[in-house]
Order: C-alpha cells, then structure tokens, then sequence
C-alpha cells in the first residue's frame, strides 16, 4: 500500500483519462492521493476532483510561479478553505528563483502568510524550493520560532544543508522520481542519510516521471517506481519501505482517515 502525496490531477495533461488513472493508480497499490491546488482560481475543480473520488484528498496555496497573478492569498482565505474535510493541507507555496517570474519579496510574503495557516490549521505546510535554499531555510525557521508547525519538502531536490534544516525543524522529506534518475547520486546519498521516519514519495504527476516511465506522462500508479528506488537507498525490502512511507504520511496529513 501506497500513497501518492503530491500529484496534481486538475491539470489538462489528464482531461482525457482523469476517472482511469484513479483506477490504475489503485491498481498498482496506491490507495490515497493528494492533488494539489497551485492557485485560487482552480480551487473549485480541484475541489471537485477531490469529492469525485474516495481515495483523493486535496491541498490548497499559491505556487510561488503563481503568486503575481492575482492577489496574495490571505492567511484568512487559506483558513477558510482549510474547512472542507477533504482539504489536508496548506500549500504548495514556497520559493522559487530558477524562474524570474516574480519578485522574492512577493514570494517571501506569500510563504510567510501559508505558514501561519499552516500553524493556525494543524494542517501540514507543502513546500516548494528552487534555487532558494538559503532564503527557504532561514523562513521555515523564522516561522518555527514564532511557533511549531508541520511541514512536508515536496519533491525534494535541494542540497543537504536544506534538508538537514528541515530535518531539524521535524519535517519531511518527500521522494519524487527524480531520484531514480542515473545522475541523483548526491540526492540519493542526502535521503539516505535521513531518517526513514520522515520520508514520504509522490509523483508530482504529471511531471517527472520515475524511470522506467521516464520521457512519459506522470501518473500516481508510477510512485511504485520510485518506492523500489527508496526501498534500494534505504536497503529494505519495498513493502517494507511502502508501509513506513504510509505511516509517515498519516503521521504528518492527521485529516486523512487511516
């Protein structure tokens, strides 16, 4: 048994197998999914894919790629949506500065802003970083000391200083394809070197896909690639792996019925 902790089935890539892909997903031992809101404006469909499906929660923020689009979600608005039972987390947000797309600073107050929700919710923060780690690192622990909150690296890819700060907070790492690519030898080495308790997987579907699906659309049954990639790095049997990376995951999505 497997979850898919961040996949984003709201995207047009699935318009035209969105039902099958739940199907196939449970298929291969994925039995829950999140999918992940990066913008309010697709909250609804988001939403709706969420209540049309027993095994799919959802997620709710504002993409750092997204955040000039329209106005900064409030921490009041992301309160808000976090009522709706199937909502378990706040997010994604995060930094990005590959893509000079919108200023840091709008960045910056838009994770600041998810991060007291995160807090105020219970609901575990979804992070995005790229090219940022610094910056990430030092908000993530401003944040914290204002008060603890939970909080989940999504597809983690960053260097080791970051995820040794994470780590030190008690967030999560979470494993996406990109760790079965031939060149992830120092990303593998940094998961290795993490605690086993604090390891999720996901796809980022449709992005990324885990070789041997690499080249192709992403989709939640492939996170059982990247299970026997995480089983290897870890040295245990891949059950075991899924079991612990479930358990994780519960742990952290409290909302989540077990």
């Amino acid at each position: 048994m497997l979850v898919d902790s961040h996949c984003h089935l709201d995207f047009p890539d699935f318009d035209g197998d969105r039902d099958d892909l739940v199907v196939r997903a449970r298929a291969a031992g994925v039995t829950k999914m999140v999918t992940i809101c990066t913008r309010a404006s697709a909250e609804p469909t988001v939403r709706a894919i969420a209540e049309a499906h027993d095994s799919v929660w959802y997620a709710m923020g504002a993409h750092p790629l997204n955040v000039g689009e329209a106005p900064l979600l409030t921490t009041e608005e992301l309160i808000a949506y976090a009522a709706h039972p199937k909502m378990v987390g706040i997010g994604e947000t995060g930094l990005d500065y590959h893509y000079d797309k919108w200023p840091p600073d709008m960045q910056k107050e838009s994770l600041r802003r998810h991060i007291i929700a995160a807090r105020q919710t219970g609901l575990p923060l979804i992070i995005h970083s790229r090219d940022a780690d610094d910056d990430m690192a030092a908000i993530l622990r401003e944040g914290y000391n204002d008060g603890p909150y939970t909080c989940v690296m999504h597809c983690f890819s960053s260097g080791r200083a970051l995820a040794e700060a994470a780590l030190d907070m008690g967030f999560y790492l979470s494993m996406s394809g990109v760790v079965t690519f031939k060149n992830a030898t120092d990303l593998r080495a940094i998961f290795a070197d993490a605690p086993l308790d604090r390891i999720l997987v996901e796809t980022d579907a449709p992005y990324l896909a885990p070789v041997p699906k690499r080249g192709k659309r992403n989709e939640p049954a492939y996170v059982a690639h990247t299970a026997i990639t995480g089983a290897e790095i870890f040295g245990i049997d891949t059950a075991d792996f899924a079991m612990a990376t479930t358990a994780n995951f519960h742990r952290l999505f409290t909302k989540v019925p077990i």
